[in-house]
């Protein structure tokens, strides 16, 4: 097992709650950190079928089998155990109990905010950050290569080509998930839309658009885009309200949460069309942000991260709250550094004003990490230290 950073934010939340919750992507190594953090605890699977139908017809008796808590996993196949959950806990008032891990958001928030609020504390947990790969001596040793495979933990606990994974990971998605959540007539249809919203990974969405490429409604595509939210394939990064005096775009981007995924779903199968592809700017900015938002999970945090963009078409890739005031950060693909990338930093600093704002960080896919006047400049290696 690789050591996982959300360790930290599931003790904790253990010690304050009688039920933790884990959700996160399928494969993101949920159940095993799970196992590991509570190896006291029995585990039940709720994808054995016998352990389905015992929770479903008698709910109460496959409870009381677990008199010191449980590990359930995906629980989000019995949603209506959520309901006698609440009851068991509040009688029983012992921290840690019951730990809970699902892949799909729906039924599983859904139940747990109506029977389980201010009883359950939630930890989301994404694939592989930067840290964790660095810690588990697994980083691919250049850019092009950890962009092509991505950061889902089997990959390299077995070895696996990312060729061979993703096709498996797709279909099994695509023929469990997809067909729980909603009745998708056409799958390849689907697959397809899986697939544009790839290509948009880092834009600005445009649900009417996107729909018609695939041939499908604005609304469908809501509605498909949403199943893909749920699974925690793919996120919204709102744009910041402030608009210091300018007229702000009010659409949201779009961005895959591994950026492996996204590469073989535009067709890039080796590091040779990584370095040349199109896409390859796109695919960086989708992995920094993808990072930024597991720094926070991991910490039991929301993600609460931003874009800033006017009208003119000034933007900012990234912006957040701190205490200090707004942090910035820019992204750029490219590995030597260019007087121009601060362009859009000198823009950001005019516009601000009398806002408060922390010196800007601009990654990039190089190797030094040094202070300029601007910013910080920082190489992707260093991206965990920022």
């Amino acid at each position: 097992m690789y050591p996982r950073q959300a360790r930290i934010a599931v003790d904790r939340l253990a010690r304050g709650f009688p039920v933790l919750a884990l959700t996160g992507p399928r494969q993101s190594g949920k159940t095993t950190l799970a196992r590991a953090t509570f190896s006291d605890k029995p585990y039940v699977s709720l994808e054995n079928p016998d352990e389905r139908d015992f929770a479903e017809q008698d709910p109460k008796r496959f409870l009381a089998r677990f008199p010191e808590g449980a590990i359930l996993d995906e629980v989000q196949r019995c949603p209506a155990l959520l309901s006698w959950l609440q009851g068991l806990v509040d009688e029983r008032q012992v921290m840690g109990q019951f730990v809970l891990t699902g892949s799909a958001q729906f039924d599983l928030i859904a139940g747990m905010s109506q029977s389980l609020a201010g009883r359950v504390g939630r930890v989301e947990l994404l694939p592989l950050s930067l840290a964790e790969m660095q810690a588990g001596a697994c980083l691919p040793s250049s850019l092009d290569r950890l962009l092509l495979k991505g950061s889902y933990p089997a990959i390299y606990q077995r070895d696996l080509s990312a060729n061979d994974w993703f096709p498996n990971y797709v279909a099994t998605y695509l023929e469990r998930d997809v067909r729980q959540i909603i009745a998708v007539r056409d799958l390849s249809q689907f697959q397809r839309f899986v697939r544009m919203c790839a290509a948009r990974s880092g834009q600005l969405l445009n649900l009417a658009a996107l729909g018609a490429d695939c041939g499908i409604s604005a609304v469908t595509a809501r509605e498909w885009l949403s199943v893909l939210e749920a699974s925690y394939l793919v996120t919204r990064l709102p744009p910041y309200f402030q608009n210091f005096g300018k007229r702000l775009v009010k659409s949201p981007k779009l961005y895959f949460l591994d950026v492996g995924l996204m590469a073989w779903l535009l067709g890039i199968r080796d590091e040779e069309s990584m370095a040349t592809h199109a896409a390859r700017g796109a695919l960086f900015e989708t992995w920094v942000v993808s990072e930024l938002i597991k720094q926070r999970f991991n910490a039991g945090q929301p993600a609460d991260l931003y874009f800033w963009r006017d009208s003119a078409g000034h933007e900012i890739d990234v912006v957040y709250e701190t205490a200090a005031g707004l942090q910035a950060v820019e992204i750029k693909s490219g590995s030597t550094f260019a007087a121009d990338w601060v362009d859009g930093l000198k823009k950001w600093q005019k516009f601000t004003g009398d806002t408060p704002t922390v010196k800007p960080i601009l990654i990039y896919g190089g190797a030094d990490s040094h202070e300029r006047e601007l910013c910080f400049l920082t190489g992707w290696q260093d991206m965990a230290r920022r």
